[in-house]
């Protein structure tokens, strides 16, 4: 197989959780214009909307499904809505998170609840039900898990606990799914992003934005189109033999 062919995606099926904007999209973008099928979730119908006509320009088509995981009853419906317009699911993109600032001794308990399930719980449920439902049955199958560098390292001026705990369980949740599935050809890895401008991080960065760049070796924040490549490694034939790992994509800020 040429080296180009390696990276390529042509009628794979895409679900990309959190998919509207920001991180999710990017992704999308990204397998879409490799070749895959994309199907994007998110909670919000208008900005779905968006997004498919952004992908759209870009050459992608994209199938929206409206979706809240953080109430787990929804997600076996999402799937079961892209299995039945498909018939298959070959990547699953746990990209969809949230967070909550406040001190450790502040954080209400129904606050550190949403975190760990929104980017821990669903995450597990939606690998569980994709991998019984198309993964294992076809003996193949690729979850890429958007975990964070805060899952390796704690920031002074962040004061959120949930988000580095739930991050981390991401990691380990990763490394763990990758040992079990190994046997089902299916492989499980994850990516960190650094610090991008997005709605989740825009109020945080207003405030660390200048001391995370001086701090970043590489000088600068995630743009629009540095998660791509990554992406498109882990989700193609070109990392094949990879699984249970993670890639930092952080301009060295966790060094």
């Amino acid at each position: 197989m040429a080296v180009r062919e390696l990276f390529e995606l042509s009628g794979q099926v895409a679900l990309v959780t959190g998919g509207s904007r920001g991180l999710g999209l990017q992704i999308a973008r990204a397998l879409g214009e490799m070749g895959a099928i994309v199907a994007l979730c998110a909670r919000l119908p208008a900005e779905l909307t968006q997004a498919a006509a952004n992908l759209q320009a870009q050459g992608v088509d994209a199938f929206t499904v409206t979706s809240d995981l953080a109430k787990p009853a929804q997600v076996p419906t999402l799937v079961e809505a892209v299995l039945e317009r498909f018939g298959r699911i070959d990547i699953l993109v746990n990209n969809a998170g949230t967070s909550w600032g406040a001190p450790a001794e502040e954080m209400p308990l129904e606050a550190w609840d949403k975190v760990m399930r929104l980017n821990v719980g669903s995450v597990f449920q939606l690998s569980q039900i994709v991998a019984n439902r198309s993964f294992i049955p076809r003996r193949s199958g690729n979850i890429i898990n958007i975990a964070s560098v805060a899952a390796l390292r704690v920031e002074s001026e962040m004061r959120t606990a949930g988000y580095y705990a739930s991050k981390a369980a991401v990691l380990q949740l990763t490394r763990a799914l990758a040992r079990e599935w190994g046997r089902y050809g299916i492989r499980v890895n994850a990516i960190c992003p650094g610090f991008f401008p997005s709605k989740l991080s825009k109020g945080l960065l207003e405030t660390i934005e200048t001391s995370v760049v001086a701090r970043t070796p590489l000088g600068r924040l995630g743009n629009e189109t540095d998660l791509m490549g990554a992406a498109v490694y882990l989700a193609s034939a070109a990392s094949r033999h990879v699984t249970g790992q993670y890639i930092c994509v952080d301009g060295g800020a966790s060094l």
